[in-house]
């Protein structure tokens, strides 16, 4: 069965470009070249996975993507963009996007990152909550709550505590978090680990709570059940 894909763009090149590369590759290509009509497309048919603009007429992209996850419509969507900043890259992603691409771009690293997000399990497309105790992070809506409690975080924190859900009742040493999380090898003089733990569980742990990340002294840290200690 030949995979659907819509594709939001408002630049008739851009459009045709894509278009005519994934119906060459077998899919069924419906286009949208301006926000409202993208978002209608979006939220009244089912597709495979959405191609979305940054930038687009009357709605842009982050509004939509926004939109479609309020709709509780979980279809992969990568977001293309000619803005190339991390800033930008965090807005996209924070908004519900699955994956993000700079303009300009090859159509083979277009194919490829949407063959990677149809690969993913049907489960996991569906089931973006992590959980531990009484922590649940939604990995669509880029929220956080614990118990009744919504939890403000950084989009630096978001990661850390993303990297410890999925690694729950395990030790988590500081150059697994600055590699993981930062990209970048261990540096013994840096702090910027122990500052933000120290900033996470200020958030996650309200007056009367019991701690939820733990230290392992001359080890690491470990994220665990805090009511089971």
């Amino acid at each position: 069965m030949s995979r659907r894909l819509l594709l939001v763009e408002d630049d008739t090149e851009t459009r045709d470009f894509i278009a005519k590369g994934f119906s060459e590759q077998g899919y069924v290509v419906e286009t949208a070249k301006s926000g409202r009509d993208g978002l209608y497309h979006a939220t009244d048919n089912r597709f495979d996975v959405v191609i979305l603009d940054r930038m687009l007429p009357e709605m842009d992209g982050l509004a939509i993507m926004r939109s479609i996850r309020a709709a509780d419509i979980t279809t992969p969507v990568l977001m293309l963009t000619a803005m190339s900043a991390v800033d930008e890259r965090v807005r996209g992603l924070k908004s519900g996007a699955d994956d993000y691409l700079v303009k300009p771009f090859s159509f083979q690293e277009l194919l490829a990152r949407v063959e990677a997000l149809l690969r993913r399990p049907q489960d996991q497309q569906e089931n973006q909550t992590l959980t531990c105790g009484n922590v649940e992070m939604d990995l669509q809506r880029r929220k956080v709550t614990r118990g009744t409690r919504d939890l403000i975080l950084t989009p630096r924190e978001f990661q850390v505590l993303e990297f410890f859900l999925r690694r729950t009742n395990r030790v988590i040493t500081r150059t697994m978090l600055l590699e993981g999380v930062w990209d970048y090898s261990f540096d013994p003089q840096t702090n910027v680990v122990d500052v933000h733990i120290s900033k996470l569980r200020r958030e996650l742990d309200a007056p009367g709570e019991p701690p939820m990340i733990k230290t392992v002294r001359g080890a690491g840290y470990l994220l665990s059940d805090a009511s089971e200690r």
